[in-house]
């Protein structure tokens, strides 16, 4: 049975995901920082999923001890077949400029973006190596286009792409990809359009497929947009 560990699977793309893999029968081991929420993700999927294996792990990306549970609970001898780095903050709502945008501010985004998943991926690398493993990075076209007030979000986005990167080269046996889901109908995207109606955007559902498609092929890695990956019909995974 595959092994994946998604962080922030309590909603959004990370549950639509936990909730695609389960239905293919992988033991997905998922967090998130609201325990009640988690839980109730966690109780909703076991209830539907017989196939598949889910373990809620509640805390915060951030927290060093935290992901030294995520990296206890996937520590098998077979190892960890994917990675995905889900868990993301917008920073600030309304999205402030540079010029209102204090320091505090931007390094916590950037220790949830860009340091939380690389300090992750630094303790998983013994379990992903054993397994030739995927890591997948969830990042965003804030990484590489330039919009008014997601300067934090943007920036943190842009170095984990390099860091997916040059991960890419120095550990050639696995495969690192930076995914763009594109838009979508979650909270952080409402969040950074408040008050506006987005109910335009795909559904984080829509998205999953083409991640689905990346995962279960053989391309190498790199940075994929989501809107760009047609996947086949059925057989993913």
């Amino acid at each position: 049975m595959s092994t994946a560990l998604i962080t922030g699977g309590s909603r959004g793309f990370g549950r639509a995901l936990t909730s695609a893999l389960l239905d293919r029968g992988w033991d997905v081991v998922i967090d998130g920082r609201d325990a009640a929420s988690l839980q109730e993700t966690a109780d909703g999927l076991t209830a539907t999923k017989p196939s598949g294996r889910l373990r809620a792990i509640a805390g915060d990306v951030t927290d060093a001890a935290h992901r030294r549970q995520l990296r206890d609970a996937v520590d098998q001898p077979d190892g960890l077949d994917l990675l995905v780095n889900n868990a993301g903050t917008l920073g600030p709502s309304p999205l402030p400029r540079i010029a209102d945008l204090g320091p505090q501010q931007l390094r916590a985004v950037f220790e949830v973006n860009t340091v939380a998943p690389t300090a992750l991926i630094r303790g998983l690398l013994p379990a992903l190596r054993r397994a030739r493993g995927t890591i997948v990075n969830i990042t965003s076209d804030a990484a590489i286009e330039a919009y008014v007030g997601w300067g934090a979000y943007g920036a943190s986005k842009a170095a984990l792409e390099r860091v997916s990167a040059i991960l890419a080269a120095e550990e050639p046996e696995l495969t690192v990809h930076a995914f763009d889901p594109g838009d979508m109908r979650t909270d952080m995207h409402q969040a950074a359009f408040p008050g506006e109606d987005i109910a335009d955007r795909p559904t984080p559902e829509e998205a999953v497929p083409a991640l689905l498609d990346l995962i279960g092929t053989t391309r190498g890695s790199g940075r994929h947009r989501g809107p760009d990956l047609v996947a086949p019909a059925g057989g993913l995974l």
